[in-house]
């Protein structure tokens, strides 16, 4: 019989505590929307959860001097809700609005996309390409790890043993800068992405690019942040050439695998007609400002 031990501390110190003396596997409990599936997999007969809801600002989203502090417990559903985020990070809150359904929005949170890993998760594109990085603590203290540096392959991240997300910090954009995230799914609804891109753009006052960020995933075992693609935009105004320039530097950037889901040469091509279209969303959004 499987001996599940609960915890729910209220300090970032007592979690730290609770996962360095460990002697089972544990698994942290953000959202816990796949918390169960994963428990499943464990041959252990003893494991250990460690529930951070309860430490103070791990549920919450607070705008700082600099940037949004978004706390990784906070729900989807309370997230895609907050206007004042969505008219900042809009890329970002579609992105969150795509996990799951109703019901699973109600638990979900960007903070346990995050740290699952998958190679498929929305909101890690959106968070990358809006520079988001990840606030850690551990017996060590406290460190600071980009997005797209967090992530090392399926299902895993840099966290240690000893360490958990505090945080995650999106700074604020430059202004007439705006993002956009689309992905592909075989269904209407309720599916995970067979590729997916964010793309965040500025604008001056003419129209030309002058800076951008491009991401795709689900076409490697993490997300990928393709500078060449945001190349091929910068110096432009995301005339058709620029554009295409673009969906082929994501194209080449990826490195999928073929299932029943979609083969190598589909997810590639996908990939890169999401940038396009993902880019001209973004420039609109800046256009509407």
């Amino acid at each position: 019989m499987v001996a599940l031990t609960y915890h729910a501390p209220d300090s970032l110190e007592e979690a730290v505590q609770l996962l360095s003396t460990a002697r089972q596997p544990v698994k942290l409990l953000s959202g816990g929307t796949d918390l169960i599936i994963q428990m499943q997999g464990l041959i252990q007969d003893e494991r250990l959860v460690v529930d951070v809801k309860k430490i103070p600002g791990m549920r919450a989203a607070d705008w700082m001097e600099d940037h949004l502090r978004l706390g990784p417990s906070m729900s989807c559903a309370q997230f895609t809700k907050r206007q004042d985020i969505q008219a900042v990070f809009p890329g970002l809150v579609e992105a969150a609005y795509l996990i799951g359904s109703t019901q699973v929005q109600g638990r979900a949170s960007i903070g346990g996309n995050l740290c699952n890993a998958s190679p498929a998760a929305d909101t890690i594109p959106a968070l990358i390409v809006n520079r988001a990085a990840c606030l850690i603590q551990g017996l060590n203290g406290t460190r600071r790890v980009n997005v797209e540096d967090f992530l090392t392959g399926v299902g895993q991240q840099c966290l240690a043993s000893d360490e958990l997300l505090v945080a995650i910090e999106v700074p604020n954009p430059a202004a007439r800068t705006r993002d956009a995230y689309l992905r592909f799914i075989p269904r209407t609804e309720m599916d995970i992405a067979v590729a997916g891109a964010a793309v965040s753009v500025t604008l001056d006052d003419t129209g030309v690019c002058t800076n951008a960020r491009v991401a795709i995933g689900a076409v490697a075992p993490t997300a990928i942040l393709v500078p060449s693609a945001a190349d091929a935009l910068i110096g432009t105004k995301l005339e058709d050439d620029a554009l295409l320039a673009a969906a082929a530097a994501s194209s080449q950037a990826a490195n999928p695998i073929s299932d029943r889901r979609g083969t190598v040469e589909f997810r590639r091509h996908v990939v890169g007609v999401l940038t396009k279209r993902a880019a001209k969303i973004a420039a609109n959004r800046v256009g509407a400002l």
